[in-house]
């Protein structure tokens, strides 16, 4: 049986959007299976030291912008610096909607990466429930069922338990990935996971005793 990776991210985060193809690539060559966690990434980061992009100095939300044009480049996926939505005014309703599909077995990472391909390249408003309802049924997916249980209490609790659980294990950024006793951070990263999936050797030193605890 394949392993399972664990996803923690946020439906605004551009370097989710770009790790979305070759995530999907790494794990059907390996036969993993994905379990997407968005989780609340205001109430998580001041905990664990993430920084959001808006309150970082110039210099650094410079760099930020050199390197999303850089690896859009690298990896041919197209993205706008500066899309017209974004930051979204809200993104949480976006991953209740990714976690409601998750839950019915629908294919949650296509409908994760089609609401972050419309912030990032389509310029639509992913805070607008009608704009998720579209995204979903583009998708194929029952977007008016999902909306309803975005809100509904089990996703809640779920929502709470993945902004938990991201707490404890020590999250600071998106995405953040776990696969056993591996935890990477950002897309840049992913060809460890590939590496661990494959069987190699691809933790040591005191991260991997941490990762344990984190992850217990």
């Amino acid at each position: 049986m394949g392993q399972t990776v664990e996803c923690f991210y946020t439906l605004s985060s551009p370097w989710m959007y770009l790790a979305g193809p070759q995530l999907t690539q790494i794990l059907k060559r390996h036969g993993a299976t994905l379990t997407l966690r968005p989780y609340d990434f205001r109430l998580v980061v001041k905990q664990t030291g993430g920084i959001p992009l808006r309150t970082r100095p110039e210099p650094r939300q410079d760099y930020h912008a050199l390197e999303l044009d850089r690896w859009s480049r690298h990896l041919g996926i197209p993205l706008k610096l500066k899309p017209r939505h974004y930051p979204p005014t809200d993104q949480t309703n976006a991953g209740r909607m990714v976690m409601a599909a998750q839950a019915r077995g629908l294919d949650a990472m296509g409908l994760s990466h089609a609401i972050l391909r419309a912030l990032w390249v389509e310029d639509r408003d992913i805070a607008d429930p009608r704009s998720r309802v579209a995204i979903a049924e583009e998708e194929g997916l029952p977007g008016e069922a999902l909306l309803r249980e975005e809100s509904s209490s089990s996703v809640d609790a779920e929502w709470d338990r993945n902004s938990q659980d991201a707490l404890k294990r020590g999250v600071f950024g998106a995405p953040t990935f776990f696969c056993g006793d591996l935890w990477i951070w950002g897309q840049d990263r992913l060809f460890f996971l590939d590496d661990y999936l494959a069987g190699k050797p691809v933790q040591s030193g005191p991260s991997t005793s941490i990762g344990k605890t984190r992850a217990a």
